[in-house]
């Protein structure tokens, strides 16, 4: 009986079965040598294509897409995976700004099926075993990245831009030996797994770098820079620090987008690109000209034949959903996936810079998330601010966050609505009575379903 899958609809309904390491799973969940052992198992198809590495705590999405347009535009086949998904699970797994052919997900899939049932079976390695101290069947975020690679190597591809799940130093991602690593802002996050301060969680993020190949880094906090200088130097790898590479000039933000110039200079030989490149990216924001600025140093770092032309048309090109993407003309209704205090910072700094004070805010995030920050951050700058649900794949606590958004907000601002589509519903409905914009932010989950109801 011929059991292959036949639709990429398939392979992932079968993947779903597995443990979700995005749910919260337990520390012995994170084990890179588990994942070693599966690409023992596969054959290494992580090994197909020189590949670019990033990490980081907010920008690594934007940055890996901006890379893989960057090299499609250059004419290269450039897989891409990033997590999460906004519409569809497909965005994790790309080929440039597209989908792999049906074809490769089905037979990377069947390959999947075979090394899960037949082949980690006959290995019996105890890394597999429930039953042994360090045991745990493969998770749902080792599968995944385990079929990304699947699908890059049937798909022949030229390279590959990865970002990583979450830290790096135990990320699943993390048994790539790549042309150049690149780690973007550090801030507080999953503190259960990565550390209770940044240097902590700098730390896990650096496990990226690679002995003897490049890391390109973006601005930190002094304590994170510190780590990074420090094991940069250990590894022998050379860093390329932004803020000692290159300068960010003339920058426009509107509408439609963000212009500015770019200039690298040579403090560290010869310069990237010899001439200022004046670039525009089609997502507003200034911290997207910094993104774009990190993925062309690392696009033309691993690939230095990589040409002005190839930048400009590449940027021109991308596309990535949830980065301060208008959903809706009337009333204007911005989706974004901040997610981290600074991050929300800069998302609704750039959002009343474009439309003004005084709108509507629709709001809900995971509960690991430091809601208290972000409610200091945001309470001052709308009219009414509804509190919801952010999806039910993280686990998450509304009356929480709703406590903490009314020590920073007068309290008949704040309501508290779970249901995301009553709250989406009653928020546009008061944005269009007033006259009056409506950003939907806080966590990708939350935009994600608002994405498919407006």
């Amino acid at each position: 009986m011929n059991n292959n899958f036949t639709s990429s609809s398939e392979v992932f309904s079968w993947l779903s079965r597995f443990i979700n390491l995005e749910r919260g799973q337990k520390p012995k969940s994170f084990r890179i040598d588990r994942m070693e052992a599966l690409m023992e198992l596969s054959g290494h198809p992580e090994r197909c294509a020189p590949s670019i590495h990033i990490a980081g705590s907010k920008g690594k999405g934007s940055v890996t897409g901006m890379s893989a347009a960057i090299l499609e535009a250059a004419g290269f086949s450039a897989a891409r995976y990033m997590s999460p998904h906004i519409n569809d699970i497909h965005e994790r797994i790309c080929l440039g700004n597209s989908y792999f052919d049906e074809r490769i997900y089905c037979a990377a899939g069947n390959e999947l099926r075979e090394i899960t049932e037949t082949r980690i079976p006959a290995s019996a390695n105890p890394l597999f075993d429930e039953t042994t101290a360090d045991g745990c069947e493969p998770t749902y975020f080792e599968l995944l990245t385990l079929f990304f690679f699947l699908c890059a190597r049937r798909g022949k591809c030229g390279a590959m831009v990865v970002e990583t799940g979450m830290g790096g130093r135990l990320d699943s991602t993390n048994v790539l030996d790549p042309l150049v690593s690149v780690i973007t802002i550090i801030e507080l996050e999953h503190t259960a797994f990565l550390g209770n301060t940044i240097a902590e969680v700098a730390g896990e993020k650096a496990g990226i770098i690679k002995r003897g190949k490049p890391l390109i880094l973006a601005k930190q906090k002094d304590e994170a820079l510190e780590i990074f200088r420090s094991n940069a130097k250990e590894k022998e790898s050379p860093l390329l620090y932004f803020p000692e590479i290159a300068e960010i000039s003339g920058l426009k933000i509107h509408h439609t987008g963000t212009d500015f110039t770019l200039t690298f200079n040579s403090l560290r030989g010869n310069p990237l690109f010899p001439a200022p490149l004046s670039l525009s990216v089609p997502i507003p924001g200034k911290v997207q000209a910094e993104n774009a600025s990190l993925a062309i140093a690392a696009v033309k770092t691993a690939f230095p034949e990589i040409n002005e032309d190839a930048v400009i048309q590449g940027l021109k090109n991308f596309y990535i959903p949830a980065r301060f993407e208008k959903i809706a003309q009337t009333p204007p209704f911005i989706i974004d996936g901040a997610h981290t205090p600074e991050s929300l910072a800069l998302c609704i700094e750039t959002f009343c810079s474009l439309y003004g004070e005084g709108g509507v805010l629709i709001f809900g995030c995971a509960a690991d998330k430091d809601a208290a920050a972000m409610a200091k951050i945001a309470g001052a700058h709308f009219t009414k601010i509804f509190i919801t649900t952010p999806g039910t794949f993280k686990i998450s606590n509304p009356p929480l966050v709703y406590e903490a958004f009314t020590a920073y907000a007068q309290p008949d601002k704040v309501l508290l609505i779970k249901d995301t589509q009553k709250a989406v519903k009653e928020a546009v409905d008061f944005a269009r009575s007033k006259n009056i914009p409506v950003l939907g932010t806080g966590s990708f989950y939350l935009v994600s379903e608002i994405r498919k109801l407006v």
